[in-house]
């Protein structure tokens, strides 16, 4: 079968936001750039269009990336090409953590991270010997290059006017093994690195000024990669950015040189995982975090003193919580002067830890959807508290950290840091992170 044409989607989730989208289809992109020069290829972002499902035929492979929480609507995108008589491909982390549920539906899989074995689907499909599933989770190096973005996939998805916030990465894997979290089965535990010529090379190519770090844990470089990290940072300050943030956990503070070089690079937010206030939780947590208030209030004294902000990222739910958890993050997060705050429920992925000692003991909640799996609904059953109670005591937290006031509050404690002069650039990223969390909490009534 002689292939006409590649088809990337990116199901529906946000949809536009004043006329923007707020996730740009980074890992697309990157895909659609290993598709042959030859071969016509079109990435669709369903937050920003119709599908045109109606064009789709036979000679067309099309590829859907998607995560648990879209997963549903994947199938679905899914089953309406394959009436058109198209192929389609279902990559993406629910795919690498529950590839027998997805391949019973798609035409096939590509589990893991997809840059060697995408290639070969294609070249496979134009032969028609496409195999039912494709596998790639050797977690190779990235020094030899990833996919270098094709001019003809830039001016296509048009980044700078049709998305808020470019998106960029520079490292992958974690090697820290929180019990709620997907990363290092999708990532790896090995940190890899990207050159840092590559890296400039795009940001330069690209002609973005500012991006968001998709690195799972980008900070816990400057323990690991010291001199890869201080190479990076001053090219990175050369450049004519106007600010870029991260992940990171609390141990950033304890390297205060590599903060300056980070200021220099024109490093705007750090995203801390302080995860929970409540010690009990800290075996839960990978090492990271031990629930100690007095340490985080000094991590995020410490990373201002060098102007960077600090968003605070909390997850509620775990065994050991009780109202008094959400009462005790409350009032932490009032007197700490935290830049903006994520608050999320404890959601069970499949493949994590945390989700087979739940299975194990009888307590997810029963489900047909992932749609539920969105960080802000209760998908399974507490032990210290019911279900009821774990809903609405992260309803009063919310109500309380998106609350127009409160944000209006963090956002000009943010202004207060910096000259005068300077309050106009940044008045957007003073308020911005705060407003995107609150649309999050949003979807809850949705």
């Amino acid at each position: 079968m002689a292939i006409r044409q590649v088809v990337l989607i990116q199901p529906r989730r946000d949809g536009r936001y004043f006329g923007r989208g707020t996730s740009e289809p980074y890992t697309l992109m990157r895909l659609a750039s290993l598709v042959p020069q030859e071969i016509p290829v079109e990435i669709w972002d369903e937050d920003l269009m119709d599908l045109p499902i109606h064009t789709l035929g036979k000679q067309d492979l099309v590829g859907i990336s998607a995560k648990t929480l879209l997963i549903d609507r994947a199938k679905l995108i899914t089953q309406a090409i394959q009436r058109q008589g198209a192929t389609v491909v279902v990559g993406g982390t629910h795919t690498t953590l529950v590839p027998d549920e997805v391949e019973q539906w798609a035409d096939s899989i590509a589990v893991g991270e997809a840059y060697t074995t995408w290639p070969q689907i294609i070249k496979d499909f134009d032969r028609g010997t496409l195999q039912k599933a494709y596998v790639d989770e050797s977690w190779a190096p990235l020094d030899s290059g990833v996919a270098v973005l094709q001019d003809r996939v830039l001016q296509q998805v048009n980044e700078h006017k049709n998305y808020w916030t470019p998106y960029l990465e520079i490292t992958r894997g974690c090697p820290r093994n929180c019990t709620f979290c997907t990363a290092i089965r999708v990532s790896g535990r090995t940190m890899r690195l990207r050159p840092v010529e590559e890296v400039v090379e795009e940001i330069e190519r690209r002609k973005i000024s500012r991006f968001f770090l998709t690195d799972d844990n980008f900070g816990l470089n400057f323990k690991l990669n010291p001199e890869y990290m201080e190479s990076l940072m001053r090219a990175l300050a050369k450049l004519p950015l106007k600010g870029w943030t991260c992940q990171a956990e609390q141990m950033v503070a304890d390297f205060p040189e590599m903060l300056t070089l980070a200021r220099e690079a024109h490093m705007d937010k750090f995203f801390i995982g302080f995860e929970s206030v409540n010690p009990a939780n800290r075996k839960e947590l990978g090492g990271k975090a031990k629930g100690n208030i007095e340490r985080y209030r000094q991590v995020i004294k410490t990373v201002h003193a060098h102007g960077i902000g600090v968003v605070g990222l909390f997850v509620f739910g775990f065994d050991h919580d009780t109202f008094d958890t959400f009462q005790q993050t409350w009032d932490f997060v009032r007197s700490s002067e935290l830049d903006s705050v994520s608050a999320t429920v404890l959601t069970p992925y499949p493949g994590t830890e945390q989700r087979q000692a739940l299975l194990a003991a009888g307590r997810i909640i029963p489900h047909n959807t992932w749609e539920r799996y969105d960080t802000t609904h209760v998908t399974y059953v507490p032990k210290l508290m019911t279900v009821d109670e774990l809903t609405k005591s992260y309803d009063w937290l919310c109500r309380k950290l998106y609350s127009p006031p409160v944000m209006v509050q963090r956002g000009l404690r943010q202004l207060l840091r910096h000259p005068v002069p300077k309050w106009p650039k940044r008045a957007i990223a003073a308020f911005s992170t705060d407003i995107g969390y609150r649309r999050e909490f949003g979807y809850r009534y949705s």
